[in-house]
């Protein structure tokens, strides 16, 4: 049996009994290892009769990823501006770095206002960690929510939402879900409520900030 190129297009062939008989023994001895497919590149090696010396190796693909975990998490605080207000300065995307903990940057594409470039640095878990992506601003509701979603990079979207209590303050209720990076999956249990709590903290900030806010 003549070694097949992937990809080509040999002609067809009549195999011998001989030959068939060969290549059933040697399929059905290959122990195959307990792994998933998508953890490796597959080898299916095929050895001809005895008269030959050649071997043909076929190549599998991965078929699929592994499937990462998503997380969500949800802060919410009274704010004591009127909604406009926080509204306004929640709008304010390059501004978030000044009262975000974990934000260093966000930039607004000059040409496409509704894209941004975000950098996230923080410290935590015994590492130095860095991650960046863009973002698109969906279409917002005004003084009642503001949501995003990831065009590339760290996956992740969210949603913020303001709701009235008085005329003097507001709830601002954030809302973060995101793909556990593969660099975190071993510390995953312990992200959520760590990011919650920089969440809190910035919403904290961000009471602060607004009251400023012009």
């Amino acid at each position: 049996m003549s070694a097949a190129v992937v990809g080509s297009k040999p002609p067809l062939t009549t195999l011998s009994s001989t030959c068939r008989a060969t290549f059933a023994s040697n399929f059905t001895s290959i122990k195959f290892p307990a792994t998933p497919l998508s953890s490796n590149l597959l080898f299916f090696r095929l050895t001809h009769t005895a008269s030959s010396n050649r071997t043909s190796t076929f190549r599998g693909f991965k078929r699929f990823s592994p499937v990462m975990e998503w997380q969500d998490c949800t802060v919410k605080m009274q704010i004591d501006v009127p909604i406009s207000v926080a509204y306004a300065c929640y709008s304010d995307r390059e501004a978030i770095p000044k009262w975000m903990p974990f934000i260093s940057s966000v930039k607004i594409l000059p040409d496409k206002p509704d894209l941004s470039r975000w950098t996230l640095k923080y410290k935590a878990f015994g590492r130095d960690i860095e991650f960046s992506w863009l973002a698109r601003n969906m279409q917002p509701t005004p003084n009642q929510k503001i949501h995003w979603r990831s065009m590339e990079g760290l996956p992740n979207r969210g949603a913020v939402r303001f709701y009235p209590k008085g005329p003097s303050s507001c709830i601002v209720e954030l809302t973060v879900s995101y793909e556990v990076p593969q660099l975190l999956a071993p510390v995953a249990s312990a992200l959520q409520p760590f990011l919650e709590g920089l969440l809190q903290r910035g919403l904290e900030r961000f009471a602060t900030f607004a009251k400023s806010y012009t």
